[in-house]
């Protein structure tokens, strides 16, 4: 038997850290939504136990390193499931860009792997098994746009976005998550995003309101870092954007623009600053 699951990039409109917990884990706040650019992960049954990646980009490892064995093996483990699968990725999401790629992926496993080994588990379920992964593991399992709580594992779905555009745009940098991170201080974040105006606005279709609410802590800390991303954001606006923000612990940035003529012209102008740049609408 064999499958296909997608596996779509998520951007963060409002990324928000409330605490720190004794674990060093800490406890978010962020509305969370997936777009139309997406990985393809086909899944095939195996009679023997081995678990096999393989993937169309040669920087993701193919072995225990990589989430969506991470995610088969747990699934296999936990269900004491005597068969295998083949998992092969084709990736279009970039790697290593604050998109949720790499968990975007373990998540369609996830939900793969539950269809084709009957194991007849929910939503929440897979995501709490998703936890163990990785932090975006549990919202990439329902991949559509929701507010996202505590270690990232409450997920509460908002229904659809109003009709806008984005223009999503990966500088030619890497971030390490983890170091972000450490340099993360609740105590000290200065500028929070309005959470439940960002709830509220996508309840009444109110881009405005969605607009104005929008914000990221991380945003300080890595374009301290890497300056460009900030300039980014601010030649974003400069091109007409309605807004330009970093999406989780960076480097890509997105714009929002209400009219796809507008997001257009953002795109044109930008794609002269970076390659890897992508016009794209937020899932239904």
């Amino acid at each position: 038997m064999q499958l296909i699951e997608k596996a779509p990039a998520k951007l963060n409109l409002s990324l928000d850290a409330l605490y720190q917990h004794p674990d060093g884990e800490h406890e978010w706040q962020m509305v969370m939504t997936s777009i139309d650019l997406a990985d393809y992960v086909q899944i095939t049954a195996q009679k023997s136990a081995n678990i096999v990646v393989k993937t169309t980009s040669g920087f993701i490892p193919e072995d225990q390193r990589n989430l969506a064995y991470q995610a088969a093996k747990l699934l296999q483990q936990r269900f004491k499931i005597k068969t295998g699968a083949l998992i092969e990725i084709e990736k279009h999401i970039p790697v290593a860009a604050g998109m949720g790629g790499g968990s975007s992926d373990a998540a369609a496993v996830l939900r793969g792997l539950n269809r084709l080994w009957q194991l007849g588990l929910s939503k929440a379920e897979l995501a709490k098994i998703g936890l163990q992964i990785d932090s975006d593991v549990p919202y990439c399992v329902y991949s559509e746009t929701a507010l996202v709580t505590g270690k990232g594992d409450q997920i509460q779905p908002l229904g659809p976005l109003p009709n806008l555009w984005l223009v999503v745009v990966k500088p030619a940098i890497s971030v390490s998550t983890p170091r972000i991170l450490r340099a993360l201080n609740c105590d000290q974040i200065e500028t929070r995003p309005n959470t439940a105006q960002l709830v509220q606005a996508i309840a009444a279709q109110d881009t405005d309101r969605l607009v104005a609410g929008m914000n990221n802590v991380l945003a300080p800390i890595t374009s301290a870092r890497y300056p460009q991303i900030e300039h980014l954001i601010e030649r974003l606006e400069t091109f007409g954007a309605d807004i330009a923000q970093m999406s989780g612990s960076g480097p890509t940035v997105f714009a929002v623009c209400r009219q796809l003529s507008k997001a257009q012209r953002v795109y044109n102008s930008i794609s002269g600053f970076c390659k890897e740049v992508y016009l794209v609408q937020p899932l239904k």
